[in-house]
């Protein structure tokens, strides 16, 4: 008899193969049959045609301090991820001195918008090492399994101190202790090394992150560090301002250590070729023996923009910042009175605060044509004509009065979309070439990360409604073609072999899905977090059953209780 027996089921399997119907059976955590009928499990579950995928598996995100603390790895694991990787962008708390956890603190907090005295409370420092870290989120239990990797800004501090706070340049002593330290991490279960050189990447004193202005032979020394341990990929964010450079160096990375390296790669306004002359870049380090990818994205990068959160369109006023020490709802009441809402609308923006913002998110201030109506559900693909500078302009106000009005009406939850990237041409048609090119692989959700601006973590249930059920305004993608991209692809991306299809003999990860019911809610700021830190949460329909190692952690997206995940060490 098998431990579990999911009958009539719409399997859809990762592979990119065809749905087919039929019963799935799982005995000690894994699948033994798909498709046919199965006999008899001490459960069964008449799944009645819902589809059954595998669990997601994400491979950017920032739990790096949540996931020592947090065993539900929410918003992540009520979007049906099973598997999730963070240490991405460079930043993370290990390696770690003592001396060097709250610049470490502050530094994520500038980076990824995670609120500092949630992660003063919330991390116990039960490390120092980046080994010592993995055993340290070994000890502990949750509803998914996660992976880490080595963050470069993290250890180029623990490397050199202040010397690397200062943007010193790296010598070859610190170049060869990084590569030993990352060496180390790889060979202890670390999935990989990342680092950022990208401007929008700030401390919240507004200054550059650690490794910004690295020198090449320093990640190259780094790079070799993958090669020696024949295991991770090494990951970059960079706004590549030399492109020429930055592909010789990342090419000759991947082709010396033979493992992946992956960049970031969007769309820029300023430049709407850039992400078809990057992609001709990957194609041509292929060529030339390296195995270069870019990751991207499954909508735009785009701001959550309201009272409750981070930042709104007014944040940068300073009469706004007098009100921030008053109750939500006294603000609110401040903010609705006429007095104060022509202070505002009449003040500048301060150029102070403008200043700590990055280069691509001070748009905020100016660029109402980018501001949208973000509704609920919440609307990723925006008409030119919910913008406020159309509204403005269709009711002869200005858009700063629209945008007011908006920010302080109903209850004060409503939010405006601003994307930041991905939205060049008002539609998704760069996305969708992005994603369906070869050399790219699917990520940034960022769960965890930017609590109060950003919730991409509902990224796998957008890609279900919207790009393979719902999209109106231009092509849609195939349902098989996406739960791949979402689960098989990313799984093997990162050599996780024992997971991301429904095949036997792999791990029981997977989801239970009513597609036709599946609905994502607008996000909400909720104060959850240690020492009452707030964080956007974004609810979905439609999550009938999600299971990890055959153990189910969620019904109709309500926790049971059970932690089965574990720590994934690479190679192990």
């Amino acid at each position: 008899m098998f431990d579990l027996v999911v009958r009539n089921a719409c399997i859809v399997d990762g592979t990119g193969e065809d749905r087919r119907t039929g019963d799935v059976a799982i005995q000690d955590g894994q699948f033994v049959e798909v498709g046919g009928k199965a006999g008899a499990g001490k459960r069964e579950i008449n799944a009645d045609g819902a589809m059954l995928t595998p669990g997601w598996v994400d491979i950017h995100t920032h739990y790096d301090g949540q996931a020592t603390w947090d065993p539900l790895l929410k918003p992540s694991s009520i979007h049906g991820v099973t598997t999730l990787v963070f240490g991405n962008c460079g930043v993370g708390f290990a390696p770690a001195r003592p001396e060097h956890r709250d610049a470490l603190i502050e530094l994520m907090e500038g980076v990824e918008d995670i609120p500092g005295s949630a992660l003063v409370e919330g991390l116990e420092w039960d490390w120092e090492t980046f080994p010592e870290y993995l055993d340290a989120l070994e000890r502990r239990d949750r509803v998914l399994d996660i992976g880490a990797q080595m963050p470069h800004h993290a250890l180029r501090v623990y490397t050199m101190g202040e010397r690397a706070i200062r943007h010193e340049r790296a010598a070859a002593a610190d170049i060869q202790m990084m590569a030993k330290l990352t060496e180390e991490a790889l060979r202890a279960g670390a999935f990989g090394f990342t680092t950022s050189r990208t401007d929008q990447h700030k401390t919240v004193a507004g200054e550059m992150v650690p490794g910004r202005y690295s020198e090449a032979e320093e990640l190259m020394g780094i790079g070799r560090a993958l090669g020696a341990a024949q295991s991770g990929a090494f990951g970059m964010i960079s706004d590549f301002e030399d492109e020429a450079a930055e592909f010789q160096w990342l090419t000759e990375i991947g082709r010396e250590s033979g493992r992946p390296v992956w960049f970031l790669l969007t769309d820029r306004a300023s430049d709407p070729n850039r992400f078809r002359r990057l992609l001709d870049g990957v194609k041509q380090a292929r060529d030339d023996g390296a195995a270069l990818y870019a990751q991207v994205a499954g909508r735009p990068i785009g701001l959550i923009l309201g009272l409750h959160s981070s930042l709104n369109p007014f944040s940068i006023r300073p009469a706004v910042g007098e009100l921030e020490n008053l109750s939500f709802e006294d603000r609110l009441a401040r903010l609705r009175s006429p007095e104060t809402r022509n202070a505002i609308l009449n003040s500048a923006v301060a150029e102070e605060l403008l200043r700590v913002l990055p280069p691509l998110t001070q748009q905020i201030a100016t660029r109402w044509d980018r501001l949208y109506l973000l509704g609920d559900p919440p609307n990723y693909e925006p008409e030119a004509e919910r913008s406020v500078a159309a509204i403005a302009e269709r009711e002869g106000r200005s858009p700063a009065e629209v945008a007011y009005d908006h920010l302080v009406g109903g209850d004060g939850s409503q939010s405006f979309f601003f994307p930041v990237t991905g939205y060049v041409t008002g539609d998704h048609e760069p996305i969708r070439e992005m994603m369906t090119d070869p050399v790219t692989v699917l990520g940034l959700s960022d769960g965890g990360a930017h609590c109060g601006l950003i919730c991409d973590a509902s990224l796998p249930t957008f890609m279900l409604t919207h790009w393979v059920r719902d999209r109106s305004r231009g092509e849609r993608l195939p349902l098989e073609w996406v739960v791949k991209r979402l689960t098989s692809d990313t799984a093997q991306f990162f050599g996780f072999a024992d997971r991301g299809v429904v095949a036997p003999g792999m791990r029981a990860d997977f989801n239970l899905l009513d597609f036709d019911g599946m609905k994502l809610h607008a996000p909400r700021i909720i104060y959850d977090l240690p020492a009452g830190g707030k964080r956007l949460m974004q609810q979905a329909d439609g999550y009938l059953h999600t299971f990890a190692r055959g153990v189910e952690t969620f019904t109709q997206g309500e926790e049971t209780g059970a932690l089965p995940g574990k720590l994934v060490r690479a190679g192990h």
